[in-house]
């Protein structure tokens, strides 16, 4: 009766330490993934990526404009035919 109470308390006891080695494992690889994230972060260089967002942007509204422009071109080939 004894035996199998201390074997049921180490298999118990087993159980949680497999447990908690799973979760250190689970939190260790958590730990490298956030360094990973936070070197990337402070590797950044945020001028050039200011720079390039701005350049993005100035394309974008010359697109934009460009299209407008070209919407409208059909509408004065009519006006000047005389329709």
């Amino acid at each position: 009766a004894l035996v199998t109470q201390v074997d049921k308390q180490r298999a118990k006891l087993g159980a949680e330490q497999n447990g908690l080695a799973s979760t250190i494992r689970s939190n260790a690889a958590g730990i490298v993934n956030v360094s990973d994230s936070r070197s990337r972060i402070t590797d950044t260089d945020f001028a050039m990526e200011t720079a390039e967002l701005t350049r993005n942007q100035i394309i974008q509204q010359a697109s934009t404009s460009i299209l407008s422009q070209a919407n409208q071109l059909p509408q004065a080939a009519l006006s000047l035919l005389g329709n």
